[in-house]
């Protein structure tokens, strides 16, 4: 079983803005693999099929960005998957808009649902895809920045590196994180 997860906040005031990449990726992912999210338990909706030989599991937490561990981990307990088949997506002040960073650990760099997911996990050691939202401006507050939409010359970059991620994830329902790794990086 393979369980992959996009971070984000709830809510239409929220739908667009730079925090909520991860979410993108997931609603991009479900058209990709055919798995509609239809059950909502866990603080979070997700949804699973069957590909291959493996279940693959798609979640969006619902518990607001910082407690995002408070879903995850219930998750995987109920449904005994292993840390190694956990796979987050969230944004990244420190890449630039359209890029992609897929790692296997490593630690939260700032990030509050990255900093949750640890702590309730109790380890970094779990792959993630980092999305790249860029810095904000001079005199723009990082909540301010990450809480605010793209801008129409990044909307562009943003959508082409959504359809990146979900492909990333497409390949990692077929083959080892290390090869999705080398061909996305």
């Amino acid at each position: 079983m393979k369980l992959i997860v996009g971070l984000g906040n709830p809510g239409k005031k929220y739908d667009g803005t730079r925090h909520n990449i991860g979410f993108e990726v997931i609603d991009r992912c479900q058209q990709q693999l055919n798995i509609n999210l239809d059950q909502s338990k866990f603080k979070g909706i997700y949804g699973f099929r069957k590909i291959g030989e493996e279940k693959i599991f798609l979640l969006k937490p619902l518990t607001y960005m910082n407690l995002s561990g408070e879903s995850i981990v219930p998750l995987m307990n109920y449904y005994k998957i292993k840390t190694e088949n956990l796979l987050v997506i969230y944004d990244d002040l420190d890449l630039e808009p359209g890029t992609l960073r897929l790692r296997q650990k490593g630690g939260h760099g700032g990030h509050n649902g990255m900093k949750s997911i640890i702590g309730q996990l109790g380890t970094d050691q779990f792959n993630r895809i980092r999305v790249g939202i860029g810095r904000p401006p001079k005199g723009v507050a990082v909540p301010t920045y990450v809480l605010g939409s793209f801008g129409k010359e990044e909307r562009q970059a943003v959508d082409h590196v959504v359809e990146k991620a979900a492909n990333a994830v497409e390949s990692w329902t077929k083959q080892s994180f290390i090869n999705v790794m080398n061909e996305y990086n």
